[in-house]
């Protein structure tokens, strides 16, 4: 096994390949002739993390969320035979080899790989039949403890949304036969969805340099427990789908076309890839292990980018004037499905509490979805869908609200005129970034 990751570092440290390899796309950089000891040395450490991000994602599919390094790499990681407790001991010798080489040689790139390969270890625990509590699951893999609040603290803004949506029965039910007035019918959704994409980009490229060849291609798909998903491919492409399961309404346009595309997922692993990775050789960003740190930034930044793109009632004025229109909506609705989103967005940390007790098996799952109902404000088929997600995903939950609050706190500590905010989302999506470093001091 030393001898195929041998000859895995060796192919990323001379930029070749073996005869008959498929190379196009594997934007590999020739190694400088001169160049210090450490960063060879971290070099070659990145590329045996590459080969056993790999081999992890053949003992969990999904693992791997993002890979456009070598396509020979990714053969040889599906003929290793390596255990998970193999796995293990690659994952301690990687962490041992890293803290030998010198503290002031690419700081950054030693923390990331650092982080990147704790949250290896904690999921290789997890494969193995390790059961964690959900809070120090969530630190493992992700980096950060969630803070747990009391399912109570939210009632305040139940109250608020039962003045917004008043009636006789289930809040809930109130909420979504209300929200159900404003659904894409689904001869529109491409158009609906084709536009708001289109409107997420251009205020992007504003102030963002995007490559010119940059694309994605979009397809509506069934039978998932999320609503959307980004497949990057690299060299600037993506797959994004969205489920229509369960019936879209007006808002997701934006929310999808800005969170899975502009400044989004699309854009996140575009300017890695762009900036670490074609340009400063750092191959260790050429893979996206899904439960990881990069995790809490990419999801985070991907919210927070909605109101990047469209702040205040921008968003307002923009569905309503285009969009509802396109979906055959009545515009002059709009303001009071605004209303309700604004308001229901202050639930989202109950999301991660009814997560945390779920998982911890402090209720149950029929408990679960009812809980989801009363606090997202959701049909029962939803909430079957969220708790769905749950069982799948787990702790992967905080990287939503937890996530969204952590990027907005300091991006906006950063300046509040809109190009300084854009400027640090920037730097945000194009530096290796930890959790820890968004933590803004009092």
């Amino acid at each position: 096994m030393k001898a195929v990751i041998a000859f895995a570092t060796a192919l990323l440290l001379t930029g070749g390949s073996p005869a008959g390899a498929d190379t196009p796309s594997e934007n590999i950089p020739v190694k400088p002739a001169a160049q210090p000891q450490d960063i060879s040395q971290l070099d070659e450490i990145a590329a045996d993390y590459i080969m056993l991000t790999l081999a992890m994602g053949e003992k969990e599919p999904g693992y791997v969320d993002a890979y456009y390094g070598p396509k020979t790499w990714a053969a040889l990681a599906k003929k290793q035979e390596r255990s998970l407790a193999e796995l293990g001991e690659e994952v301690a010798r990687l962490k041992a080899r890293i803290h030998a080489l010198p503290k002031d040689a690419d700081q950054a790139r030693q923390r990331f790989l650092l982080a990147q390969l704790e949250a290896a270890r904690t999921r290789i625990a997890m494969l193995s039949g390790e059961v964690l509590p959900f809070a120090e699951e969530a630190k493992g893999l992700f980096g950060v403890t969630p803070e747990i609040l009391p399912l109570s603290e939210y009632d305040s803004v139940l109250a608020q949304v039962d003045r917004l949506i008043p009636g006789k029965g289930h809040l809930a039910a109130r909420v979504d036969a209300f929200e159900d007035q404003y659904i894409i019918p689904k001869e529109h959704l491409k158009t609906v969805f084709d536009t708001a994409i289109a409107e997420c980009k251009r205020r992007t490229q504003i102030y963002f340099d995007l490559p010119e060849d940059e694309n994605f291609r979009m397809e509506f798909v069934t039978g998932k427990s999320w609503s959307g998903y980004n497949y990057y491919q690299g060299r600037y492409q993506s797959l994004i789908q969205i489920n229509t399961d369960l019936p879209i309404r007006i808002s997701r346009a934006v929310d999808l076309g800005c969170h899975e595309g502009y400044p989004g997922h699309h854009v996140y692993n575009m300017l890695l890839e762009k900036n670490l990775v074609n340009s400063l050789g750092w191959q260790e960003f050429s893979i996206y292990p899904l439960y990881s740190p990069q995790s809490l930034i990419a999801e985070g930044s991907a919210n927070y980018g909605i109101r990047l793109a469209f702040p205040g009632e921008e968003r307002l004025q923009y569905e309503r004037e285009v969009l509802y229109p396109l979906a055959g909506l009545d515009p002059d609705s709009a303001e009071a499905y605004w209303a309700l989103q604004n308001a229901k967005d202050a639930l989202s940390g109950a999301r991660i509490t009814i997560a945390q007790q779920y998982l911890d098996g402090e209720i149950t799952r029929e408990q679960a979805i009812e809980l989801t109902r009363k606090y997202q404000l959701v049909s029962e088929d939803r909430a079957r869908q969220l708790i769905d997600f749950n069982d799948q995903y787990r702790s992967y939950v905080i990287n939503y609200g937890l996530g969204q609050d952590m990027v907005q706190l300091w991006i906006e500590a950063q300046g509040t005129a809109p190009v300084w905010r854009w400027k640090a989302m920037e730097r945000l999506l194009s530096k290796p970034m930890l959790p820890e470093d968004l933590i803004v001091g009092d």
